[in-house]
């Protein structure tokens, strides 16, 4: 079972390949070490069942947990966006459901965006 959750946002033009190819870069830059393992990608509940983070989940392995607007609003986070919180209902999609998929454990690689992808990543309590 793994121990770090990937929170992600994403634009509608996202596909799978960025959404992976942000999951995997993020990853890999974040030096965590060679125990980290996925456990799951985190997002807003709405967006959970979008093709590209279904097949981009697919791809790496690991199940999609939704989140609520209300239960992202909930977690403080490092980078709050008025941008993201007009357009979901909570200040962050990605560094929020992150700690939310890690039962609220720490988030250990704040929000890093590319080609309309945004992850973030928290290390699972246990």
């Amino acid at each position: 079972m793994g121990d770090v959750c990937v929170g992600v946002g994403f634009r509608a033009a996202a596909g799978s390949a960025d959404i992976l190819a942000a999951v995997r870069q993020m990853l890999t830059s974040a030096n965590l070490g060679p125990d980290a393992t996925l456990d799951c990608l985190c997002t807003l509940d709405r967006k959970a069942a979008d093709p590209a983070v279904r097949d981009a989940a697919a791809a790496l392995g690991v199940p999609v947990r939704g989140f609520a607007a209300g239960a992202l609003a909930t977690v403080e986070v490092a980078n709050p966006s008025d941008r993201v919180h007009a357009a979901t209902g909570s200040p962050s999609v990605a560094e929020a459901a992150a700690v939310l998929g890690a039962g609220g454990g720490p988030l250990i690689v704040t929000k890093w965006s590319a080609n309309g992808v945004v992850v973030a990543a928290a290390r699972k309590v246990s």
